[in-house]
């Protein structure tokens, strides 16, 4: 699909009609090396140790480096570059702040940290980074994946709906004011009626409108794999953050379906894997990283098929040159279920914090595939099956001697 996408893209730079495809092939292997070396090298515990700390402060330096000496695309600056590799530090920091986040609540049900203590060292280690990134990278999207990822360890982690629904509450007002409070993105909101931009189709409007014409030509089964009319410079992006109109194009509304059918086998493997990890430190990191594709993904397909304004992030495992930390994450999530055979490792409720209030102890599992449907607002209350909570699923007494 890339191939077919960015060939005349390629073409038009002055470069052979595989160059996206053959950079695309090179991001593959890296990113299934390393999602290998993870899978068969890498304890997942090890991620929240004190290692995670210079994860965190290697993601707030990339920040900075990107404030300081950072590449300009199309009016944001979000990329670096070191001598002829350019990447996208925002990629690294999503996964930086899903492991701090997991850290926190794994110290806060241990008793290690008062609940105020908490709430100060998530503005300090999560919250501020964030801001920062959003403020000096101009990068709505992005924001918004982070909190959802970190709002799906939240839930998972036994945090009370209470404040879930308070970050929630506060995260969407943030998210109001960032999109009417800033001209280019409220001049984005003519997605609702992209012919109505003040120049006739031809200005804000002008790429979601081509991405009408692409999905509208595809119909049922598409025109053919390679046959796009759009991809031929008049679609903008079309090999990365567009390629949805392409597929939709070229393989229609079935394939269309099929790609986002995927991504739903992507969301209930992961969730499973979560369910079925060996301790809640996993269930966190795999179901973490698993909503936050995911989402990302579906938010991509909303901008493209014209149902959420246009935030420029790419379409995981299918756009041109984002695939390699797409395996990364993934592979450390599947590497929960490999090592998930050890011996349990449970979180103890700390004096004065009760274990009842753990997301489970003889209640319905909160982790199950089902757990984030309030994160999606899809409605998957439901799980895997009819099953309970083992006794060690969620946070209740374990021994503090677990490695974390």
């Amino acid at each position: 699909m890339v191939y077919s996408a960015s060939m005349v893209k390629a073409l038009d730079a002055g470069k052979p009609a595989t160059d996206f495809f053959t950079d695309q092939l090179l991001y593959v292997v890296f990113g299934a090396a390393c999602a290998l070396f993870l899978w068969k090298v890498v304890p997942y515990r090890f991620w929240v140790g004190p290692i995670v700390w210079a994860v965190w402060a290697v993601a707030v330096a990339l920040i900075f480096a990107v404030w300081l000496a950072g590449t300009d695309h199309y009016g944001a600056q979000r990329w670096l570059y070191i001598g002829p590799i350019g990447l996208q530090p925002s990629e690294f920091c999503k996964i930086a702040f899903i492991l701090v986040a997991v850290r926190l609540v794994v110290d806060w049900w241990a008793g290690l940290v008062e609940s105020r203590a908490t709430m100060v060292r998530a503005l300090i280690f999560i919250i501020a980074p964030i801001a920062l990134m959003y403020r000096t990278q101009s990068d709505l999207g992005t924001t918004a994946i982070c909190f959802v990822g970190i709002l799906a360890v939240m839930w998972m982690g036994g945090v009370s709906r209470r404040v879930i629904f308070a970050c929630l509450g506060v995260a969407v007002l943030g998210g109001l004011v960032a999109i009417f409070g800033t001209g280019y993105r409220s001049d984005r909101l003519v997605f609702m009626d992209p012919w109505n931009d003040g120049e006739g189709g031809y200005g804000t409007g002008y790429n979601i409108i081509r991405s009408y014409y692409a999905l509208a030509e595809g119909g049922i089964f598409g025109v053919g794999l390679g046959n796009s009319h759009e991809k031929f410079q008049y679609l903008f992006a079309s090999e990365s953050d567009f390629i949805f109109a392409v597929i939709g194009e070229e393989l229609g509304l079935v394939g269309a379906l099929f790609v986002i059918g995927l991504f739903f086998c992507v969301l209930y493997a992961g969730l499973a894997i979560a369910e079925r990890a060996s301790d809640d430190i996993g269930a966190m990191i795999a179901g973490g990283a698993t909503v936050m594709l995911v989402f990302q993904a579906f938010l991509n397909i909303a901008c493209v098929i014209g149902v959420f304004p246009t935030t420029g992030k790419p379409l995981p495992f299918i756009s041109s040159r984002h695939v390699h930390d797409r395996l990364v994450h993934l592979g450390g999530a599947r590497a929960l279920r490999v090592r998930g055979a050890g011996r349990p490792v449970r979180l103890r409720a700390a004096p004065g914090r009760s274990a009842a209030r753990a997301p489970g102890v003889g209640a319905p599992c909160a982790v199950g595939p089902g757990a984030v449907g309030g994160v999606f607002a899809l409605a998957l209350r439901g799980r895997l099956g009819p099953r309970r909570i083992r006794p060690h699923r969620c946070f209740g007494p374990i021994p503090l001697r677990a490695p974390i």
